[in-house]
């Protein structure tokens, strides 16, 4: 298994750990697992038009999860910081000091 590869299993398996329901378990948890992966900003690589809308999807389906989450990191970086990783697109950002100061990161 490649590093990616467990990278995404790992997140698969904190959202579905804190998953709300079967659909947040078994649709959305692989979906944002998956899609985490990539290089973008998870929200947008999501197809979602801002991170205030990712806050919404994530605390509507994955609350307990949102509730651990400082306002002030994003998401992705706050999912592999839960799994004690780097998600691979972090260590190319060019905005990386905004995950830790981003006033609409809930």
């Amino acid at each position: 298994m490649s590093d990616l590869e467990i990278m995404e299993v790992e997140v698969l398996t904190l959202l579905q750990t804190n998953a709300n329901d079967d659909y947040a378990k078994n649709t959305l948890a692989p979906w944002i697992a998956k899609t985490s992966l990539r290089m973008g900003h998870l929200y947008s690589d999501l197809g979602l038009i801002s991170r205030k809308e990712m806050g919404r999807l994530m605390t509507n389906n994955f609350t307990t999860l949102a509730k651990l989450k400082p306002k002030d990191i994003r998401w992705k970086k706050f999912i592999y910081d839960s799994i004690g990783k780097t998600a691979p697109a972090c260590a190319t950002c060019k905005d990386i000091t905004n995950c830790f100061q981003c006033s609409l990161a809930s």
